[in-house]
């Protein structure tokens, strides 16, 4: 799973990256700092099924948190997009393939609306208006793509066409379905427009992150912003990515004790001047609740890509793995999967010598198209 961070110039999206993975990238008011994509980690959160259980887990591929379990995701972090990005206007086509493989998008737009289209101070840009140009931009750019391969004989080469994206199968023929076409290598321009629409929705979906919420201008704009988004069928969140990132720092250094995503911190340490920061940092939080962070890529993950958390073991008694760690993997799988799924992805060795699984929570034996579910705990028995 790859998540990309994406938006015009100066709006913090590598802010938010930073945040998300604490990787120190360049951080800068100018515009494209980012010229090279940003790679990293990021964590979703989740309550861990330990708690349920009643035991302590061990994580190896994981982190708990006072039973908040942090499951890794990969994120990168693209040049910002200008209008004209498709024509090769400000880094142009790289920040377009280098979107290429993300499953999902985070648009980071300035929800105090002081920023305009190309990153510029200003006194007022609707930040919504952003939203409709990236989409617009990622649509140019796949339809000249398209356009220089619509010579494909079939459904078959088409498809092969469009693998860049990493799109499965059924993804391009839902795609079809709902621009209420049949594939044709005939198609007009305007039905390609059709197509590159409803594929992008499909493969490339946006959530919008409405950043900069703790300043005085985004409160007040947020719930336009958010209705605004909703119509144009966006989900769109409140996030403050410098003072998670101002957080998640402290906490590296002991100066405060913060779970990513919580309402509030504890301050452990720190001189005079940074005890006097964090406490006004509390004073924003009581007001936005909490920095959205965390809310964002859970919504990417779990809402938008419909990824369920399921734990697998060796010993559906204690719950643990070869080495007694309790629980000590939770793994991201998409909503439907069933138990062959979770084998193949665990090893496709363990998927070839499929007996049977054992569900640890009931203790039954289940079968390879047995549906998971999330927080599932299973055991898989393959042959020697």
């Amino acid at each position: 799973m790859l998540i990309g961070i994406v938006g015009a110039p100066n709006k913090g999206k590598t802010t938010l990256f930073s945040a998300l993975t604490l990787k120190y990238a360049e951080i800068s008011p100018r515009p494209f700092t980012t010229i090279n994509p940003n790679k990293g980690v990021a964590y979703v959160k989740v309550d861990c099924v330990d708690k349920e259980l009643g035991v302590k887990c061990n994580p190896k591929n994981s982190i708990c948190i006072n039973g908040k379990r942090l499951i890794p995701v990969n994120v990168i972090d693209v040049a910002g997009l200008v209008p004209g990005a498709h024509l090769g206007k400000g880094m142009g086509n790289q920040f377009l393939n280098d979107l290429a493989t993300a499953d999902a998008l985070i648009q980071v737009v300035d929800a105090s609306c002081k920023t305009d289209a190309f990153g510029n101070p200003c006194e007022y840009f609707n930040a919504i208006e952003e939203v409709k140009f990236v989409r617009e931009e990622i649509e140019e750019w796949l339809f000249g793509i398209l356009k220089r391969n619509i010579k494909a004989k079939d459904f078959e080469e088409f498809a092969q066409v469009l693998s860049f994206t990493r799109a499965k199968r059924e993804t391009i023929e839902k795609a079809i379905e709902d621009a209420k076409l049949v594939y044709s290598s005939s198609w007009s321009d305007e039905e390609l427009r059709e197509f590159v629409k409803s594929f992008i929705k499909l493969n490339k979906p946006i959530v919008v992150a409405l950043n900069k919420a703790d300043l005085e201008e985004s409160q007040k704009n947020i719930p336009k912003l958010i209705e605004e988004a909703k119509k144009i069928g966006v989900k769109a969140i409140p996030t403050s990515a410098e003072i998670e990132l101002a957080l998640r720092r402290a906490n590296e250094k002991g100066i405060v004790s913060y779970v990513p995503g919580e309402e509030d911190f504890e301050i452990k340490g720190g001189n005079e001047e940074q005890v006097k920061a964090l406490n006004k940092i509390k004073e924003v939080l009581k007001k936005i609740k909490t920095t959205g962070v965390i809310e964002i890529l859970n919504e990417v993950v779990f809402n938008v890509l419909n990824t369920i958390v399921v734990y697998p073991v060796e010993d559906e008694n204690k719950f643990t793995d070869h080495f007694g760690n309790v629980l000590p993997d939770a793994l991201l799988m998409p909503k439907g999967s069933k138990v062959i799924d979770l084998a193949e992805k665990i090893h496709s060795e363990l998927a070839e010598n499929f007996l049977y699984a054992i569900d640890a929570k009931t203790k039954k034996r289940i079968g390879k198209d047995e549906l998971l579910k999330n927080n599932d705990v299973i055991k898989i028995v393959a042959k020697r």
